[in-house]
């Protein structure tokens, strides 16, 4: 019997806050992508980034209040189940579902880095990524390792009304 395929998106992130940019690439995808429902994973720490000062908690709570009545998105923390802050154990731990398709949403600006992340081969191997253009990173994601070496079935960049907010932006207010 086929069982039919679930398109789950995954927008991974310290959402440090979150704001109404990850809502309008969760938004986009959704309809772009036909996707059944997408997951805020909330990490404790980018391996990129400064430890957040506010705490996972808070940041969940946040999450949930942008979010508002789109009940498509749900916010979820891992990583005290599968023991890592790792894109790709998240990835293999939501694949045990098999009838789950798994899209992985991202900013321009993650792709840049995307060949340092932790097996980026195998994240890629594993699931569609789907890059949501950005102010001012177009250029230089396009020009990226990962984009280049990419086949274009498994990355798509995604070209929108974009949001001009970032989470760094937001800290500094």
């Amino acid at each position: 019997m086929n069982k039919k395929k679930i398109k789950i998106g995954v927008l991974g992130g310290s959402f440090d806050p979150a704001h109404k940019g990850h809502l309008a690439i969760s938004k986009e995808a959704k309809k772009r992508f036909d996707l059944n429902n997408i997951i805020w994973a909330i990490t404790k720490k980018n391996p990129f980034k400064a430890e957040s000062e506010t705490s996972v908690l808070k940041r969940i709570k946040e999450c949930k209040r942008i979010i508002g009545l789109n009940s498509f998105i749900k916010v979820k923390f891992y990583e005290n189940i599968i023991k890592s802050n790792k894109t790709i154990d998240l990835i293999n731990h939501l694949k045990k579902n098999k009838t789950a398709e798994i899209y992985f949403l991202m900013g321009a600006d993650n792709l840049i880095n995307f060949h340092k992340w932790h097996k980026s081969k195998l994240i890629s191997q594993k699931c569609n990524i789907l890059v949501f253009d950005r102010h001012g990173y177009k250029k230089n994601s396009l020009k990226s390792k990962t984009f280049k070496q990419l086949n274009k079935d498994v990355l798509k960049f995604v070209e929108f009304n974009k949001v001009n907010i970032s989470s760094s932006q937001l800290r500094k207010i």
